[in-house]
């Protein structure tokens, strides 16, 4: 997967092609943006009112991790196929220090930082995949998922 580069603005912003919503984070109100975006597209896509809630709290969780450790960074909403299925799908990626030990990392009550250490984790069981990617020094991506109800 090609890596973007994050937008270098303090302001947010927000791209939205058909299904596809790109938000640059870089402050704390970029994090209520991107959780808003994520449960405006799980409504439109069927998700139940309990689905869109776990959705935007996963988002929110991702969105947190990229302004506490990166800095800067996106994410990205899509509807795409994940694993034969169409899915929701959150990309939140970043360029900073990157996640060293990513088993730990994804283990309740492990930081790096002065978090609780849940984020990822709550995340994982928010969604039903989540995958992350990260090299030390080169950034994070993290991709996690919950797939389309059927009838949507």
């Amino acid at each position: 997967m090609a890596r973007r580069r994050p937008a270098a603005r303090s302001e947010t912003v927000v791209t939205v092609a058909a299904e596809n919503v790109v938000i640059a984070v870089q402050v704390s109100g970029d994090i209520v943006t991107a959780r808003q975006a994520g449960r405006e597209l799980a409504a439109k896509l069927g998700f139940s009112l309990t689905d869109r809630t776990m959705i935007s709290t996963a988002i929110s969780e991702i969105a947190r991790n990229i302004t506490s450790y990166a800095g800067s960074g996106e994410i990205r909403l899509l509807v795409d196929d994940r694993e034969g299925r169409q899915a929701l799908v959150v990309q939140a990626e970043d360029q900073g220090p990157g996640i060293r030990d990513i088993a730990r990392a994804l283990e309740d009550g492990y930081s790096t930082g002065r978090g609780l250490g849940l984020g990822l984790p709550g995340a994982k069981r928010l969604m039903d995949r989540l995958t992350i990617e990260s090299s030390p020094g080169r950034g994070t991506l993290v991709e996690m998922w919950k797939w389309v109800p059927n009838g949507a």
